[in-house]
């Protein structure tokens, strides 16, 4: 066959046809500077927010016994009762109000649960503000449904990392959809007060703007059992939408499992676009969620622990680093969240330092406008592992 009967071939013909919304998403992330090298046993990965420690066994086997029962048909898109009851349950434990099981829809993971809520609130042409330093995916799910985003940049102090709530009242203008905010905060490691906290959604009613809260390290907060709630001052049919998901406190990243608590009213819909999302989180994995809520609190208090004392050996280090400002120490999550003096490209410096010292860190240039002079790093690993993670650094950033 003559080859010069058809067209010459361009990779590009298929990449043209997505739509503007996607097209426009960056290609890059913190995954794209591990390319290649993810696996090499010679680098220690401090880069993404999963420690070393795996889901306890309890876990695994609650979702065996669900697989060998049967558990392995289509699910109810809303979570079978059974995890919406556990769900209820705990949540009602961890707060001062009551959560019904009406209110919760289970999702294949808290990205998911971003996603569910972006298609649900907003169109093109929207504008969803985030409050950044924040997970980059927050926004970009955002993009993919063609809103805009606004960056609201909290403030770095002698207090730590503060939202002034004047900047934020003033960025509330008539296109605004939706505020997403994180507490305690990836990367910051940072809890807004619950003054603060409740003050947004007074805002937000009084506008008709959904509040999205992402509350996935709430159970990360030093020294208490959990992080303070905005659902212990919401009323059940406000436009309030928080997020969580079993990858950190019960170390289940690969799990992908997560929920939405929600206005009740807003579950047959929820349930629709699951359904034409995922079709439902599977049944076994649900099963293990209601292990992890129900007998999991021991491993939990554990891996609060685990992330203190990690925080402790990282901030020791890098408050005796010359060239590093650190601010104060996080009091919850999994991060630290540094800058360092002379380095204007996170990027470049993240690349320079993992060929140099073989430690993989997250630029700070993911994380909104304002923090490309930031490094992130996770402290969820071995004592033995950030000890020497920090004296490979020291030459770097000492």
């Amino acid at each position: 066959m003559d080859s010069q009967a058809f067209p010459p071939f361009s990779s590009l013909i298929a990449l043209t046809g997505v739509t503007p919304a996607v097209a426009r998403l960056p290609l890059e992330n913190i995954s794209s500077l591990a390319k290649g090298v993810y696996r090499d046993p010679g680098i220690i990965p401090l880069w993404f927010g999963e420690g070393d420690v795996a889901a306890p066994a309890f876990i695994g086997e609650a979702m065996a016994r669900a697989v060998a029962d049967g558990h392995v048909f289509y699910s109810a898109q809303n979570g079978i009762p059974e995890f919406r009851e556990a769900m209820a349950q705990y949540l009602g434990g961890l707060g001062r109000k009551p959560i019904e099981p009406d209110r919760i829809t289970a999702t294949t993971s808290g990205m998911h649960a971003i996603l569910l809520a972006m298609r649900l609130i907003a169109e093109p042409g929207d504008t969803v503000i985030v409050i950044d330093p924040v997970w980059p995916n927050a926004g970009a799910t955002a993009q993919v449904v063609g809103a805009n985003i606004r960056s609201v940049r909290m403030d770095h102090g002698p207090a730590g990392w503060t939202l002034d709530l004047d900047k934020l009242a003033a960025a509330l203008d008539e296109n605004v959809r939706a505020v997403f905010f994180a507490s305690p905060g990836n990367p910051t490691g940072a809890m807004l007060p619950i003054e603060t906290q409740a003050a947004m959604l007074d805002m937000c009613r009084a506008r008709g703007i959904w509040l999205i809260a992402d509350e996935v390290y709430n159970r990360l907060a030093f020294g208490l059992r959990a992080a303070p709630t905005i659902l212990d001052h919401a009323e059940p049919e406000d436009r309030l939408l928080v997020m969580n998901s079993f990858s950190k406190a019960w170390a289940m990243t690969g799990w992908r499992l997560g929920w939405i608590v929600h206005p009740p009213s807003l579950g047959p819909t929820l349930a629709m676009l699951t359904q034409f999302t995922t079709s439902g989180v599977a049944t076994f994995i649900q099963h293990a969620g209601i292990a992890a809520v129900r007998d999991g609190e021991p491993f939990v208090a554990f891996i609060r622990d685990y992330c203190e004392v990690g925080m402790r050996i990282v901030c020791d280090a890098l408050e005796a680093f010359g060239r590093v400002r650190l601010g104060p120490r996080p009091v919850a999550g999994m991060y630290a969240y540094f800058e360092v003096d002379g380095m204007p490209d996170s990027r470049a410096a993240c690349l320079e330092l993992l060929e140099k010292t073989r430690v993989g860190l997250a630029p700070g240039a993911f994380f909104g406008p304002g923090s490309e002079g930031f490094l992130r790093v996770c402290v969820a690993r071995c004592e033995g592992d950030l000890r020497e993670a920090m004296g490979r650094l020291a030459g770097a950033l000492g």
